[in-house]
């Protein structure tokens, strides 16, 4: 019960952030978008050395 509730609220939260901060949570989504994207090159730079 208690894991249903925090998910409700982190869900909600995230919504209110958008709503009223829609620049700077496009930001983090971007950041994050980066960040992910770094690792995979990183991650395939690191397998194709081993071959």
């Amino acid at each position: 019960m208690l894991k249903k509730v925090l998910t409700w609220l982190a869900v909600a939260f995230v919504v209110f952030y958008v709503i009223q901060r829609p620049d700077d949570a496009a930001g983090i989504v971007r950041s994050a978008g980066a960040a992910l994207g770094d690792a995979a090159q990183s991650l395939s730079t690191f397998v194709g050395s081993l071959v």
